[in-house]
Order: structure tokens, then sequence, then C-alpha cells
């Protein structure tokens, strides 16, 4: 079969078919809702994290959105993340040899046997994200631009990045 002017790709083996304006819509829904965070410090050469992308919530995809806005979003994102990485370390886990034997050489073999009921107050942490901000502990750059006032409106691009850089206090200075 050849594919219509309406197909994106059609092949023989799979049939597959995808709308040109069904694939448009998704496309345009998938980038338009993600940005990619990423951290630095200054004067140091690794970033403090991987980068990674958080999505912005559909609510705010069509609304104006505030520095405020966006920092309680990945403050959110960090948040959520941080509860599913407790739930998957809670999950029972098998050792592999590998792992028994790095473990002798350190002089401990663990099943990951600690506690992990640790609990966030996801408001308390926007808060306290916002309040760093204020306070001048750490800066934000939107698509290399700096974002200096929380209420001002920022204007997302389809691959807006969004970094935020944590001052160091300088000793005896």
């Amino acid at each position: 079969m050849s594919p219509t002017h309406n197909s994106l790709f059609f092949t023989d083996d799979n049939l597959i078919f995808i709308g040109y304006s069904t694939f448009v819509l998704l496309l345009l829904i998938t980038m338009t809702s993600c940005i990619t965070v990423e951290g630095k410090v200054i004067g140091k050469r690794r970033p403090i994290f991987s980068d990674w992308s958080i999505p912005i919530p559909p609510s705010l995809q069509n609304s104006p959105l505030t520095l405020r806005d966006l920092i309680t979003c990945v403050v959110r994102a960090e948040v959520q993340a941080f509860q599913t990485r407790q739930t998957e370390q809670k999950l029972q886990q098998f050792l592999s040899k590998d792992a028994i034997h790095q473990g002798l050489a350190e002089g401990k073999v663990t099943m990951g046997d600690r506690d992990f009921e640790q609990v966030v107050d996801e408001e308390g942490a926007i808060e306290v994200a916002i309040m760093g901000f204020i306070d001048g502990l750490y800066y934000v750059f939107l698509d290399d631009v700096q974002q200096e006032e929380l209420d001002a409106t920022v204007h997302l691009k389809l691959d807006s990045r969004l970094t935020f850089i944590r001052l160091v206090a300088l000793v005896g200075g």
C-alpha cells in the first residue's frame, strides 16, 4: 500500500497510519508541556544534578505564567519524584552477585532496609524555595535571561531551559 496525502508514515509490515493533523497536535501538546531544568553552582564545573524535564500543568499552559508559578511547578515535580523514589526503594529488592561482592568489599551487605518514610511538606518546600529566591540564595535564568521578579510574567518556548544558579557565600568576606 502507498501512503495517502494525509498520512505521516505508512508501512506494509505494521500497517501504521497516523493522520498528519493528529500527529502535529500530539507533537505540540508534548513539546509545550515540558521544560528542561538544570542546576549550577558558581565556581564549579559540574552541575548540581543531571538535567531533567518537568511537565507544566495544563491549568497553567493557557494562562499567564509567573516565575513564582514556575518555581512552584519545579518544587512540586521534585517532591513527587522524591516520593516516587521512596516508594520504589520500599519494594523488595534482590541482590545480584555483583551487589553482594561490592557490599562485602565495603564491609556491609544490605537489602536497603533503611526507613524510607520521610515526610515532605510540599507547601513548606515551596515556601522555602520562594524565600530562597527572595533572599538571593540563588538566581533563576529562563532561556539564558535572568528572571528577577517573582510575579513577572515569563514566556515559555517549545524548548525552554530553566537554570537555577546557587550562590555560595565567601568565607571571611
